[in-house]
């Protein structure tokens, strides 16, 4: 095979991962249209089960297409100003479907008025990865808060199930290697929170994430940083 005829498996997984984010989106959108009709045949906790799955797939597969284009220095940053409520209320929106149907109450404390300069794409799909995973350890509690401190941006993303474990509290370096394919949690997710966290910057600081236990609900603290 010439050079003209060779295959870029990096490029061709691009392409098809834009192509199955664009199918899952719509199936997504004909979930969210068939469970009304479902909620009178008291159908619809296998539905919202069905949503939740699609849109964690839909993510993953955001995350890899960011990482490719990270890896080949072509993540694309565009940075404005937006009201950070309405990035919550956005993500509960999307997830309202498995949030009735597990019964998860959600709190908000931000205030109408908080804006900050971010890149909306990166930092929605970010938050909505940890509201998803919050939303599955949950008991049935998630608490989202973001206030300035030191001139920054925080956003706290909380739950009241058992917490992060042990080897996630320890993963405090942005580093691939870290990432075990074979277990159940990968640790991609958070490795693609500290990249777009990390590609925020601003005077000279650096967005950061940070994991803890305990908080308010007394689970795990997801903790994001924007400068």
């Amino acid at each position: 095979m010439d050079k003209t005829t060779q295959i870029d498996f990096a490029s061709v997984l691009a392409s098809s991962v834009h192509d199955m984010k664009n199918s899952l989106c719509l199936l997504i959108q004909s979930i969210d249209n068939l469970s009304e009709q479902a909620k009178a045949l008291n159908a619809d906790s296998e539905l919202a089960k069905l949503h939740y799955e699609a849109s964690r797939l839909n993510t993953n597969l955001l995350q890899l297409l960011s990482l490719y284009r990270a890896e080949k220095d072509q993540l694309p940053i565009n940075i404005d100003e937006y009201h950070i409520l309405d990035i919550a209320e956005e993500i509960i929106t999307q997830n309202q479907l498995y949030l009735d149907s597990r019964k998860i109450q959600v709190e908000i404390d931000i205030e109408p008025d908080l804006t900050w300069y971010l890149d909306l794409d990166l930092i929605s799909n970010l938050l909505n990865d940890v509201f998803i995973n919050a939303m599955r350890y949950t008991n049935n509690k998630i608490f989202i808060q973001a206030a300035l401190n030191k001139n920054q941006l925080v956003v706290t993303v909380e739950d009241d199930g058992s917490g992060y474990t042990e080897n996630m509290l320890k993963q405090t370096e942005l580093n691939m290697h870290e990432i075990n394919l074979t277990s159940g949690h990968t640790g991609l997710g958070l490795f693609f929170a500290k990249l777009i966290a990390r590609s925020h910057q601003n005077n000279n600081l650096t967005g950061q994430v940070e994991l803890k236990n305990g908080g308010r609900l007394g689970g795990s603290q997801f903790i994001l940083t924007l400068p």
